[in-house]
């Protein structure tokens, strides 16, 4: 999720957990520390382009690191007396739940998240919420507000809207889930009746809300693509893009794997002026860019300029601009 939202819930539990114990510091030491696992962006000037793919939501966002994290920074705030914080088991349950309720609420979006590091850099996604959602964030910050204001009114503290903010929020973000399903079954429902073949299917939410979504229907040799309104129930119209594997064959191994892994297999790849042209439509899905006889299946595409020597190669990214 965007980090405005992360702050957000941060503070929110912030709230919860010590709001009674030291004021005002506890939703802002939340939201501080619920930020720390995206400051992995700072380290990526110092990786070359094909690592930066996978440094973002890497090992920071990893349950190890919850974990590690809880004690470090636990001991940094005890060691701070500002914060009024002198129970370590305070401590560590708000750094631990801070971090944690992050990388969990970045499961639930289409990046997709490597919760498992560094065992295993399979990436947790469930597809079911935008990056950002007002929906979500606006019950979240409301209900801080209002625990917030009032308490501000009066010398107890009132932490109610906060609890029901909070519990909304995490009401409507397992609904989405509900909600994907329908829409994976409206996707192969609609598949079958058309007589499309398919071996695995990827959807994924758009705008705001759950209403608008994509899907990306895959086969041995191409990737089928439509859209779905969840109000409009309209019928789907697929639009086909040749997946073009032979174009990687000659590229570097290290490379390939890496652009398959982070699209997990949903991509496409054309080329352009001997220019390989990669699209990943599992992080990004912005609709079907169309430029006389030449489709792209996205707007954004990693692009591999080959070497003189067969072995090199540049990766540089590109955009197709809006229609």
């Amino acid at each position: 999720m965007d980090s405005i939202t992360q702050a957000v819930l941060g503070a929110s539990i912030g709230e919860v957990l010590l709001g009674k114990k030291i004021g005002n510091k506890a939703p802002a030491l939340g939201a501080m520390i619920a930020t720390i696992p995206d400051l992995d962006i700072l380290l990526t000037p110092l990786y070359d382009p094909l690592e930066k793919i996978s440094l973002h939501r890497g090992l920071s966002h990893s349950i190890l690191f919850c974990f590690i994290g809880a004690f470090l920074f636990s001991w940094i705030l005890g060691n701070i007396k500002w914060t009024g914080l002198q129970s370590y088991k305070d401590r560590w349950m708000l750094t631990f739940l801070a971090l944690f309720t992050h990388v969990m609420l970045d499961t639930f979006t289409a990046y997709g998240t490597q919760l498992f590091l560094p065992i295993t850099d399979w990436r947790v996604g469930f597809d079911s919420i935008s990056i950002i959602d007002p929906v979500y964030t606006v019950p979240l910050l409301g209900g801080l507000f209002l625990s917030l204001f009032l308490s501000s009114k009066s010398v107890v503290r009132k932490s109610l809207p906060n609890k029901i903010g909070l519990i909304l929020s995490s009401v409507y973000l397992l609904f989405t889930l509900v909600n994907k399903q329908h829409v994976n079954q409206e996707f192969k429902s609609q598949l079958a009746d058309q007589n499309i073949q398919n071996s695995d299917l990827l959807t994924v939410p758009v705008k705001i809300g759950y209403i608008h979504w994509y899907g990306v229907a895959k086969n041995s040799t191409s990737l089928h693509i439509g859209q779905y309104s969840v109000l409009g129930k309209n019928s789907i119209q697929f639009q086909s893009f040749p997946i073009n594997d032979h174009l990687l064959e000659k590229m570097d191994d290290k490379l390939v794997d890496r652009m398959k892994w982070f699209a997990k297999g949903f991509y496409t790849v054309a080329e352009s002026n001997g220019k390989i042209r990669i699209y990943n439509m599992q992080c990004d899905m912005q609709g079907v860019r169309q430029y006389g006889d030449y489709s792209a299946p996205t707007a954004f595409y990693f692009e591999i300029t080959p070497g003189q020597d067969g072995v090199s190669y540049d990766l540089n990214s590109g955009m197709h601009p809006s229609e």
